[in-house]
């Protein structure tokens, strides 16, 4: 059985990657993990202090470094999303030039790449969306999306600022406000675009309800961090996006 180290850079504000990643890797059957966090100084959830969190980037990557991880998260996905179309390979290869810089060929996710290469790789191109920003900030991430060839069917915007509030959605509202979704025709419904708010219990919940592939930001960023790793995306109850077998589709 093999042993990874995975960092991740979470804003300061955010409890729930930190619960969910591990949560999700400590039922793999092939491997055990370790986890090793750095902040970044963010509260609410505006364009302003996503900026200036960003900006702290690079010391986050370096303390990281310092740790030897194997795999690492840049695990907010709205501040890359809110920067324009296809930030996310931007800030990918910045941090990756960064990491060869110290000597470390770690793997690099950021959670707005892993939701959308997960969705490419389910396949599903027609999908359906939750989130929990305030609706100019969910309309940037709609806009992202489509702008990676994915046709967002409906979506809906809970409106929470603040980021320590984001964590403690309750699992009743996301899914009234998944309910209230149109869902005709979709391929995947993204039950949590946002590593804050809490999804893990939804998921088999939720496929079993609305009989579609159901995945959120946390999910994804574990699909892609297994994938990172080389080692098999083959979770338990955490949805067909991680009921992956050697030589099968997702699904």
């Amino acid at each position: 059985m093999t042993h990874h180290r995975i960092g991740m850079i979470v804003p300061s504000s955010n409890v729930t990657v930190e619960t969910e990643i591990p949560a999700l890797l400590a039922h793999h059957a092939d491997a055990t993990f370790s986890f090793h966090g750095s902040r970044m100084r963010m509260h609410t959830v505006s364009p302003e202090e996503l900026a200036a969190m960003n900006a702290q980037r690079g010391r986050c990557v370096d303390e990281l470094a310092d740790a030897g991880v194997d795999a690492l998260l840049y695990a907010c996905l709205v501040a890359v999303m809110a920067a324009g179309p296809g930030e996310h390979r931007r800030v990918e290869e910045e941090v990756a030039a960064q990491l060869r810089e110290r000597g470390l060929p770690a793997g690099l996710v950021s959670s707005a790449g892993a939701l959308v290469e997960a969705l490419h790789a389910m396949p599903a191109r027609r999908i359906a969306l939750v989130t929990p920003y305030m609706r100019p900030l969910a309309e940037q991430v709609v806009a992202y999306l489509e702008a990676e060839g994915l046709e967002v069917l409906d979506w809906v915007a809970l409106e929470v600022a603040d980021n320590a509030d984001v964590g403690c959605i309750p699992g009743d509202r996301v899914m009234a406000a998944a309910r209230g979704l149109d869902l005709t025709g979709a391929e995947a419904l993204v039950i949590s675009a946002c590593v804050q708010m809490p999804s893990l219990p939804l998921i088999p919940v939720a496929e079993a309800e609305f009989g579609l592939p159901v995945l959120s930001a946390a999910t994804a960023g574990a699909f892609c961090l297994l994938r990172s790793l080389g080692v098999r995306a083959d979770l338990p109850d955490a949805g067909s996006l991680l009921r992956q077998r050697s030589g099968t589709p997702v699904r």
